[in-house]
Formats: C-alpha cells, sequence, structure tokens
C-alpha cells in the first residue's frame, strides 16, 4: 500500500460546484464559521471509523507514516515546503499559547492586538500579560483609517513592544491588513511576530521569506476544507531549536528503534517543529480528512481558488453598486470574505429574508459576514443582493 492510498480522490475543477456534501439550494456564505464537507471527504471519513473497529489491521508505523504524509502535504501546499517547521496542534488557541509560552515577555511590556480581534489571539496574550506584568494593546482604526494604517501607527507609538499578534483579515468582514509593510515594521522596533491565519490559510498566500514571523498558527477547517481537532503552528528555525511545548508526550520525543523511554534520561525532541506536536493526533479519523482537504486544494490550485472566490465578492459588490447600494459594501475586503454592511434598521430583515431563501450567512460585528465557498454562482451572489434589498 502507498503511503497516499488513504487520501480521497480529488474531484476536478469543472465539477467544484457538486463537491462539497450541501443541502440541494443552499447557498453557502458562512465558510469563514466551518467549510463545507467535501462528498470524497465525508466518505473517507465514514470508512475510517468503520476501519477503527479493526485498529490491529493499520500498523503504528503506517499510521505514523500517514502522520508525515499529511505534514509533507500541508506543507508542500503552504509553507513552501517547509515540511520541518509543521507541527500537528488540535487547535489555533492552543497553537497560540504554545506561542505565547515561549516568546519572550517581561514587566512593563507591550503585545499588539487588532481591536476586536478574535478570542483564541487575545485571551492568551492577556493572561500571558497578567502573570509578568506586560500589557495589552489594541490597534483600533480611527473614522477613514485603514487596519494597516492603524496597526503602524501603533507599532510607532508604543515603547517596549515585544510582540505582534495579528491575522491577515480581519474575521468581522475579511479586511486586508498589509503583512508586507506590517512585518518590517515589527521587526524594527524589536518584536516577535505572531500570525494567526485562520480565516486566510488556504485562499491568501503566506510568505514566510518576507515576513519572518516567529509563529504561525491556522485551524485545519474553514478554507483547508478539514476537521476540526486538527490545526497547523509553523515555527521558525530558532523556536525549532529553542522552543519547549506545553505538553510531554511521546510523539514529540524521539524513543530510538527499540521505542524505549529510560527513566534516567530525557529522550531528545523529534526534528524541527514536531517538538510542538500535541498528544492525541495520531488519529486515521482526523488525518484521512485533513489530507483529503489538502489534496483537494493541491489539484485545484490556491490561486484558483482564490480567483474564484473573488469573482463572487466582486460580484456582490458590483450588484451592491447597481441597486445604488454603495455603502452596504466593506473597502478593503479579502477576496473570499466581506461584510454586508446593512443598516441596523434593516438588519433583522435582511438576516430574516436572506436564511428564508436558505441563504446561510451569520451576523459579525454590526452587519452581516459573507464567506462564499466554492460550490455559490455569481447568479447566486447576484440574487444575495436582490433579496437583501427588498427586504
Amino acid at each position: 500500500m502507498r503511503p497516499d492510498d488513504f487520501i480521497p480522490t480529488p474531484v476536478d475543477w469543472a465539477r467544484r460546484q457538486t463537491a462539497f456534501a450541501l443541502p440541494p439550494g443552499t447557498c453557502y456564505l458562512d465558510g469563514a464559521s466551518d467549510g463545507p464537507r467535501l462528498s470524497g471527504v465525508q466518505a473517507a471519513a465514514h470508512a475510517a471509523i468503520e476501519a477503527e473497529a479493526a485498529p490491529w489491521q493499520l500498523p503504528h508505523a503506517a499510521l505514523l507514516e500517514r502522520v508525515e504524509q499529511t505534514r509533507r502535504l500541508a506543507a508542500g501546499l503552504l509553507f513552501g515546503g517547509d515540511v520541518d517547521g509543521l507541527a500537528m496542534v488540535p487547535s489555533a488557541a492552543y497553537g497560540l499559547a504554545t506561542a505565547a509560552h515561549n516568546l519572550p515577555l517581561q514587566r512593563g511590556a507591550a503585545v499588539l492586538v487588532l481591536a476586536d480581534q478574535f478570542p483564541s489571539n487575545l485571551l492568551v496574550w492577556q493572561q500571558r500579560c497578567a502573570q509578568v506584568g506586560a500589557r495589552v494593546i489594541a490597534a483600533r482604526p480611527a473614522s477613514g483609517q485603514s487596519l494597516t494604517e492603524a496597526v503602524l501607527a501603533r507599532i510607532q507609538d508604543t515603547p517596549r513592544l515585544a510582540v505582534v499578534t495579528l491575522p491577515h483579515c480581519h474575521w468581522h468582514d475579511g479586511r486586508l491588513l498589509d503583512l508586507d509593510r506590517i512585518a518590517p515594521a515589527a521587526h524594527a522596533a524589536g518584536a516577535a511576530l505572531v500570525l494567526d491565519l485562520s480565516q486566510s490559510l488556504g485562499v491568501l498566500p503566506v510568505a514566510l521569506a518576507r515576513w519572518q514571523p516567529d509563529f504561525v498558527i491556522s485551524v485545519g477547517y474553514k478554507w483547508l476544507l478539514g476537521p476540526k481537532g486538527l490545526a497547523w503552528l509553523w515555527a521558525s528555525p530558532r523556536w525549532r531549536r529553542e522552543g519547549v511545548p506545553i505538553e510531554h508526550h511521546w510523539g514529540a520525543r524521539d524513543p530510538g528503534r527499540v521505542w524505549t523511554f529510560a527513566s534516567d534520561a530525557l529522550a531528545p525532541f523529534m526534528p524541527g517543529a514536531r517538538r510542538f506536536d500535541a498528544g492525541g493526533i495520531v488519529d486515521p479519523l482526523r488525518l484521512v480528512m485533513a489530507a483529503g482537504g489538502l489534496a483537494q486544494l493541491r489539484h485545484w490550485g490556491l490561486s484558483r481558488v482564490a480567483g474564484a472566490l473573488g469573482e463572487l465578492t466582486s460580484a456582490l459588490d458590483a450588484a451592491l453598486d447597481a441597486h445604488a447600494l454603495p455603502a452596504w459594501k466593506t473597502p478593503g475586503h479579502a477576496p473570499h470574505i466581506t461584510g454586508l454592511r446593512v443598516p441596523a434598521d434593516r438588519l433583522d430583515a435582511v438576516a430574516a429574508a436572506l436564511a428564508a431563501r436558505q441563504v446561510i450567512c451569520i451576523r459579525r460585528g454590526s452587519g452581516l459576514r459573507l464567506a462564499p465557498c466554492l460550490s455559490v454562482s455569481v447568479e447566486q451572489m447576484v440574487r444575495v443582493v436582490e433579496i437583501a434589498a427588498g427586504a
């Protein structure tokens, strides 16, 4: 059996709109909460559950090879082939806790976050700062100011800045941050850079060489089309050498050929960022689902996925202009996430009208977040505007 025989067969691009296990008639615009399940991945997951009734039929060595095959898939698709830089963790919050556990933070220092940032990338820093007497500061844009401008201003004005920890786009409405400008400013200020790419990885490319982050974290579902319970942590070379995980278990250590953990000698870490691999990750179900989503994205190509999603949100913006609703648009949004800035007195009616027509979206901030998946057509996006305008 070849190592990748457990990975579901990808669907061709021409069949992308029917590749998902969605109810007929559904216009799914909530990919930023949960990515829709690929039908092939769902079938493979059911098969994996059935196979677990006879676990002895999957040798331990074969299971470990599945771990490494999944790691290679993720590294090759998302992180420029840097396999040794990638660890498997159960959640983005776990990965961010690992970053906070390792980055030095002194009393009186500052950690910069984005205002209204997703709580996984806020709470851990608040706790860490409380422990050492540091402080969390937030970049909140003034009227007419972009997120990038707000972050750059806070970097410049903050003494003793120790950590800058940010997303690539805002989880409320997809407003982009220009990491090509932010990263060098953070480094010039002497700050470590942590990136939570849970709302962009799989669509927006990662520029490790330009940004030089200390840690990059992302969930494995949403835009990566995998399962919950298997997330990704990339660590820079320094932390692959010096980093200490927040838990200690057999999978992150090298017990040698005879698989022995001596009581009088600590086994060395596995190479690279594998020292941060979390316990419980060696799970056939999560591995087959993660590998299936990654293989599908590799088959389609990330640039093609981003282009297709960008066509959908561009069609939405054009339809809003056509209906004389330009104020409802979100300027500077990512190709795959935008916000419908509905006036407060119409928001309930618009949300109800969309839900009644099987348009699946969610309230975020003061509006509706629209994050289409590849099952959605341009015509459906235009129809969304027609429904909203008539509500």
